[in-house]
């Protein structure tokens, strides 16, 4: 279940936290409206239901922080989230009022929910130096990052649902990493791929009749059929090669991963050129290898060989022949 977390508002990510938590310490889980809170954005009092498991759970206060980022890849290691040597990074921040809540009495355990990475030697790293800040035991800190973030939600898929968020309807985000891979690794070879045929690589529908089917516009079609119908014998080709599997691994990825955003987001764009053109504009602003000048024009002849290949987009009856 993968969201596209940096484009959730704070309040979205909060959300989502609070019903988790619901479910890992116990439904009377409190959610704290922003303002001056003491630094608090959720609240529990008893004993945890499953955290850190049944058989040990925590009792007593449970104070918990989601700390949200809209920035794309970030990490817990981050020298603007945490760093030993200032005070004004995010968690810097924090500890103070962290020490506050421990001094009076009023926290016993504390979780710390981000959309970043979180390395196991950061964790290592955090959690202890927290703990001598605080006053707090290792053992009563928790931190989850992205991807125990996704095993939670996997574990109890009815959280989104509740914190009325949908990974397939969220907004239309895709990640450039397997696309780029694919593009440097062309760029490499591309001149020593031969020109074949230009024909369609398999028989569905024409390409008009795809257009209509997906409300791509005739200009655009035809600006787009000038400008790369040649790359895509030579993308095809590419993507064909024994040699190359791994990266037609990283391109059916990629694919699947465009392709379920554009099915679900499709209501919101007036045209398929408007689909297009947010997939290029996001995957040059996301990726700096995308957006070197270099790659920028094979980049759109990658997307254009998916589309033109029937990879993207609907295809109509013939997609089942």
């Amino acid at each position: 279940m993968k969201f596209a977390y940096e484009d959730l508002s704070d309040e979205q990510f909060e959300s989502l936290i609070v019903f988790l938590c619901q479910r890992l310490l116990g439904i009377s889980v409190q959610g704290f409206a922003k303002g001056p809170d003491g630094g608090r954005d959720a609240k529990f009092v008893g004993t945890a239901e499953l955290h850190p498991s049944k058989a040990a759970p925590w009792v007593g206060t449970t104070v918990v922080q989601a700390k949200h980022t809209n920035g794309y890849n970030r990490n817990f290691s981050e020298s603007d989230f945490f760093t030993t040597a200032a005070q004004s990074t995010v968690l810097g921040k924090e500890i103070p009022r962290i020490k506050k809540l421990r001094e009076n009495k009023q926290l016993d355990h504390y979780m710390l929910f981000a959309n970043r990475r979180l390395a196991g030697n950061a964790e290592n790293k955090i959690r202890g130096y927290l703990a001598a800040q605080s006053g707090i035991p290792t053992s009563s800190i928790y931190l989850c990052g992205i991807e125990q973030l996704e095993i939670w939600l996997k574990t109890f898929p009815d959280v989104a649902e509740k914190a009325d968020l949908d990974p397939v309807d969220s907004p239309l985000i895709v990640s450039p990493d397997d696309l780029s891979e694919v593009v440097q690794a062309l760029a490499r070879q591309k001149e020593g791929i031969s020109a074949l045929l230009d024909d369609p690589p398999t028989i569905r529908v024409t390409f008009e009749e795809k257009n209509v089917l997906n409300n791509m516009s005739a200009e655009y079609a035809k600006v787009q059929r000038r400008k790369y119908l040649k790359e895509t014998t030579q993308i095809r080709t590419f993507l064909a090669a024994p040699e190359n599997l791994e990266l037609l691994h990283m391109y059916e990825s990629a694919v699947d991963e465009f392709q379920l955003k554009i099915v679900a987001r499709r209501k919101n764009y007036q045209t398929f050129d408007d689909v297009m053109e947010y997939l290029v504009d996001l995957l040059f602003k996301r990726d700096a290898v995308l957006r070197q000048h270099a790659h920028k024009r094979l980049t759109r002849a990658v997307l254009f060989y998916m589309y033109w290949n029937c990879d993207i987009g609907e295809v109509g009856d013939a997609e089942a022949n």
